[in-house]
């Protein structure tokens, strides 16, 4: 996560890091300027809803639409399936691809009673696509123009040459959670809140398994009970099974101490009944740090927290940032609190985008410090895969190594609009790496 600052109280590090994302959202485009990066909005597995007039979904869909990604995102192969009552039939396959050269998108198809067709056509804008098709004849027989109400909802018209209706039909992103993959939900942090309910059901469409927070405040959840926001979060598929909070060091005295670990048992608690499985702290304070005795009380700390956890059946990992690959008296403060706390208690939410900003490479502590790495916050320059600086295939070589048993996507720099660049997230994931 990006909030990488320096100040003393709980609240103002809330206050600080909501204003960051203001504003970095504000760098963010409003469009999508290309049309092979318009076309990967089609990607993924689609069910049709009730009727074109809804986007609601039956228990058994009466169409299937599957689009596997090829040639670096810039084609796709469809397969669409459709139920007969009994099982699905394939129906129609198709290639589509965008050609540079005409800045258009082409579409080989066949359906199953034999019949090929060639589309031709083009994004009108972000939105709106429409193709024309003609049989191998050269005849036109159709135009299929695209709505994309959402990043996972597209109505799909087909019209005659004289412009009269053939069919309508409208898709629902159904996307498998079958690879496990969450998202910190700073991704969408605007979005959860103006209208969380949403949010969560764009993100359970996308095929997001669980959801990270960071906003845990006055023993609430974007201002809702433990189990009122773990109720929403269940309605839309989800899972609440990561959260980062946040208590500083308290001062060394025992009032202080206590005061710290009774916030902690109740934080514990409001988590436990929310059905988390893992809760997360980071340190903004390490600047201040001029000592090992002063790092040594973190690794103390950071031990009775990860004790009490446990004992409540919750795991606790710490998350880095860049700070902790400083020295600090010849040791590295990253290497020191990997060494200081306990395994048993303590383990690591690696978040390799502020490694690789640190010039560390994350499979040398994969390697040299195994099965400590439980989650690992996959997160790049800009969109997932897209600065070609991080190596995450590789680095998914060693998941087994570290011992990751959570995935969690972060999107925090957009060249995109926010639900283009997180559902471009899980294609690269689910497509490209798991």
């Amino acid at each position: 996560m990006t909030y990488h600052f320096r100040l003393h109280g709980f609240t103002d590090k809330i206050a600080l890091l909501l204003l960051l994302l203001g504003i970095h959202s504000a760098f963010s485009q409003d469009s999508i300027p290309s049309q092979s990066d318009r076309l990967q909005q089609y990607l993924g597995f689609w069910v049709s809803s009730v009727d074109h007039k809804t986007d609601s979904v039956a228990t058994t869909p009466l169409i299937k639409m599957n689009n596997y990604p090829k040639i670096d995102n810039t084609a796709m192969s469809v397969d669409v399936f459709q139920s007969d009552g009994k099982i699905y039939n394939h129906t129609l396959t198709e290639l589509i691809g965008y050609d540079i050269k005409t800045d258009s998108i082409f579409a080989l198809g066949k359906s199953a009673q034999g019949d090929m067709f060639l589309g031709k056509g083009r994004f009108t804008g972000d939105t709106d696509w429409i193709m024309k098709d003609r049989d191998f004849t050269g005849k036109e027989t159709m135009t299929v123009t695209f709505d994309f109400k959402n990043q996972t909802d597209v109505y799909l018209k087909g019209t005659n040459p004289q412009n009269e209706i053939l069919w309508q039909t409208r898709y629902i992103k159904k996307n498998p959670k079958d690879k496990n993959i969450g998202i910190q939900l700073v991704s969408v942090h605007k979005e959860m809140q103006k209208n969380p309910e949403q949010t969560l059901k764009y993100l359970d469409r996308m095929g997001y398994s669980y959801i990270e927070t960071f906003v845990y405040k006055d023993r609430s959840f974007y201002g809702l009970s433990p189990l009122n926001f773990k109720k929403i979060v269940e309605e839309n598929n989800l899972k609440f099974t990561g959260s980062m909070t946040f208590y500083d060091l308290p001062s060394n005295d025992d009032g202080a101490w206590k005061k710290a670990m009774d916030w902690w048992k109740k934080c514990i608690e409001d988590h436990k009944q929310a059905g988390v499985e893992y809760l997360t702290i980071s340190n903004n304070q390490i600047e201040e740090i001029t000592t090992l005795a002063q790092l040594k009380r973190y690794a103390e700390y950071y031990n009775a927290i990860g004790k009490l956890c446990k004992e409540r059946g919750i795991s606790f990992a710490y998350h880095n940032h860049s700070d902790e690959f400083k020295n600090l008296e010849n040791q590295v403060i990253y290497n020191y609190l990997l060494e200081n706390t306990n395994p048993e208690y303590v383990s690591f939410q690696a978040d390799l985008y502020w490694m690789h900003f640190s010039n560390v490479d994350p499979i040398d502590y994969f390697k040299k410090y195994g099965n400590r790495f439980i989650s690992w916050h996959v997160k790049d320059y800009e969109e997932l895969g897209q600065s070609g600086k991080m190596d995450f295939e590789a680095y998914f070589k060693y998941a087994k190594t570290a011992g990751l048993k959570y995935v969690v996507a972060e999107v925090e720099a957009f060249n995109y609009p926010v639900w283009y660049s997180i559902n471009s997230a899980w294609n690269y994931l689910y497509f490209n790496i798991l």
